[in-house]
């Protein structure tokens, strides 16, 4: 019977031409895409359990926190209906904490990024 395709190379020739082929392979990836300083790693303090992205700026922060402290503020109002009288008036003492902290997230944000009213034509 005949083959068409040729029989695979031996193991010898095909261990010798990997480390060429990878070193062409590295020379021309850093020839077409040079590394940049921004690849390189950024040290993360270790003892944090969780961190906040250094690199967003103080607008970003302020808007997420304004979403969390209103989701919490709904829950807390949410809660306050279910509870007794002493218990929900806890509850509402936590909602207003809330509160008066939105408000001063808000006015953090107005003065990092003021909101221009639109002009009438």
């Amino acid at each position: 019977m005949y083959k068409v395709t040729p029989n695979p190379p031996y193991a010898s020739n095909a261990a010798f031409s990997v480390p060429k082929l990878q070193a062409a392979a590295h020379r021309a990836i850093h020839h077409h895409l040079p590394p940049s300083d921004e690849a390189a790693p950024v040290e993360r303090p270790s003892n944090n359990l969780f961190l906040v992205n250094p690199t967003l700026d103080p607008e970003t922060l302020l808007a997420n926190a304004t979403e969390n402290l209103a989701s919490a503020n709904e829950m807390a109002a949410t809660l306050a209906f279910d509870l007794d009288d002493s218990q929900r008036a806890i509850a509402l003492g936590i909602q207003q904490l809330i509160e008066l902290s939105s408000l001063l997230v808000d006015r953090a944000q107005e003065q990092v990024a003021p909101v221009t009213a639109p002009v009438k034509a």
